[in-house]
């Protein structure tokens, strides 16, 4: 567990927060709410995935995402919205208690890369990779 967390703001614009990111070399962070409550998960690839568009809306109108030019511009649409809207809100969290085994159950079951950990009173106090997980492991029982 890293128990010095990043995190963003739900407020912070996607632009902001991709810089974050990028900066500090994470692909991910907690999303907290003005009383530091985690309420979502943004990674990089969530950002990614903005400036594309889901599979039925090109299917629909394949013209209107041909035009690659008119995509370039919808970034700078993008890049002021605030990353509540992309964030995955459905946060699965674990108690610094867990097992390793089963929090890298959890993981792997949901395809999750990062999860963050909780006291009991809620709060943040840390978080947990799939590579803390890997590399605990290996040290544990494989070495």
């Amino acid at each position: 567990m890293h128990e010095k967390v990043l995190s963003l703001s739900f407020d912070t614009p996607y632009e902001e927060a991709a810089r974050f990111l990028l900066d500090n070399n994470i692909k991910g962070c907690p999303v907290l709410n003005d009383n530091d409550d985690v309420i979502g998960i943004l990674s990089d690839k969530d950002l990614y995935k903005v400036l594309y568009p889901y599979y039925s809306s090109f299917y629909e109108s394949p013209e209107l995402y041909t035009d690659f030019e008119k995509r370039e511009n919808k970034i700078d649409e993008i890049k002021r919205n605030p990353i509540e809207r992309f964030m995955i809100r459905d946060v699965v969290s674990v108690s610094p208690d867990d097992a390793i085994m089963k929090v890298g159950g959890i993981m792997l079951a949901r395809g999750i890369h990062r999860m963050p950990v909780l006291d009991d009173a809620g709060k943040l106090i840390g978080i947990v990779t799939r590579g803390d997980i890997f590399r605990r492991i290996i040290k544990n029982h494989l070495n």
